[in-house]
């Protein structure tokens, strides 16, 4: 068999998530015996003071008999994040004061609040 078609073989069905700097690819692929299973792969851009780049990747294979447990784990997650913290993402790449602001400094009171308002200049570029 020739090498394009072992990998044609391999890969039988993919989507792509493209996440700012991270994309995240998600396959499925043949075994030997032919049963499939799942791959996720993770893939994160880094820019070097140069100018030049490298991606770093990080590989999870999934496997049927762990489908059920994996699915149910990852949507208990999912829950509880959104539950606790809603869907705004905060973050430090977003305001560079993220730490001494809210980690050093308690914010008992109304008014010791930061104004949400200035979270309007953030440039989409960045995450």
């Amino acid at each position: 068999m020739r090498e394009n078609d072992m990998l044609e073989k391999e890969e039988i069905f993919s989507k792509v998530l493209r996440a700012g700097r991270r994309t995240y690819f998600f396959d499925v692929r043949a075994t030997k015996a032919d049963d499939y299973y799942i791959t996720i792969t993770e893939s994160k851009k880094f820019t070097e003071e140069d100018g030049s780049f490298h991606f770093k990747k990080h590989k999870i294979y999934l496997y049927k008999e762990d489908f059920s447990a994996f699915s149910e784990i990852l949507g208990d997650m999912t829950a509880y994040v959104l539950n606790h913290k809603g869907e705004e993402v905060i973050s430090e790449r977003h305001r560079k004061d993220f730490k001494k602001e809210f980690v050093t400094e308690k914010a008992t009171t109304e008014e010791n609040l930061p104004n949400i308002s200035t979270f309007t200049d953030i440039d989409f570029d960045d995450i």
